[in-house]
């Protein structure tokens, strides 16, 4: 079995994996280190993605990369990581890379954010799926935007308890037939327009009581790579963790999935 195949393997049974350090990774991290951390450090960029407290900068596609990952006159993305992706998805044109920085605190509270986020952010990691988007003012979920998959390179040395990536271990197992149980009234055409808030929240509770809750700890130059139904979030910065002091930052990829809600809830 190629390594690409095995690690493949890995993934589609837990739905997570990091993958060491290689010169790949390191060549075009460190092409596109220093303009990421500019980015976060910007005052105006700060204005507009501080969030929680100033103490999680979201940074929503906000690398000026193209198709390949490059940057300028930069190497294009290289690495296991991004070859076992593409084995699955296929070679899609990654979207600009997500710069998210945590800060010592994490999570602050904003002063809009209710008592029950605040303490699902501190009890759950603000475990998420993504891809379902809160819409409207009662934030009911849908399947708006169904992304291959989560790939995911630190960018600053930090301590494993500086509020890091939390995956639960084999939640697509779980995820995925509660949703497509959810859509099974409707043609494949119109799966992007059923409510699922409900069994969403049923699902994770599942999820919760079910899979294993694992911290993900990984070095600048290794990557991280999650399965598109994996349940993730992020951890609360221990006291004493120490990082970087731009913090602790990763640069996320998730390319569109051709196909859309169907594709996304198809296996593997």
């Amino acid at each position: 079995m190629a390594d690409e195949d095995r690690d493949g393997a890995v993934l589609a049974a837990r739905g997570w994996q990091v993958f060491p350090p290689e010169p790949a990774v390191a060549d075009w991290l460190a092409h596109i280190r220093p303009r990421a951390l500019s980015l976060a450090a910007d005052p105006a960029l700060r204005a507009a993605w501080l969030r929680h407290g100033g103490t999680w900068f979201a940074g929503v596609n906000l690398l000026p990369n193209d198709g390949a990952g490059r940057l300028g006159d930069g190497p294009p993305l290289a690495g296991r990581a991004l070859d076992v992706a593409q084995r699955l998805a296929g070679a899609l044109p990654l979207d600009r890379a997500q710069i998210s920085v945590t800060y010592p605190g994490y999570p602050g509270r904003d002063p809009a954010e209710s008592e029950a986020a605040h303490g699902f952010r501190l009890r759950r990691d603000a475990a998420h799926l993504d891809g379902l988007l809160p819409v409207g003012p009662e934030r009911r979920r849908f399947s708006a935007e169904p992304a291959a998959f989560v790939l995911g390179y630190p960018l600053t040395e930090a301590d494993p308890g500086a509020s890091p990536l939390v995956v639960w271990e084999g939640s697509h197992h779980v995820l995925r037939p509660a949703l497509r149980r959810a859509m099974a009234t409707l043609p494949p055409a119109e799966w992007r327009t059923r409510d699922v808030t409900e069994v969403y929240a049923a699902a994770r509770r599942e999820v919760f009581a079910r899979c294993r809750r694992v911290p993900v700890h990984a070095p600048p130059g290794s990557a991280i790579l999650l399965h598109r139904l994996t349940l993730h979030g992020v951890a609360p910065w221990q006291d004493g963790a120490q990082a970087d002091p731009a913090g602790r930052a990763i640069a996320y990829f998730r390319p569109d999935l051709p196909g859309g809600a169907e594709a996304w809830l198809a296996d593997p």
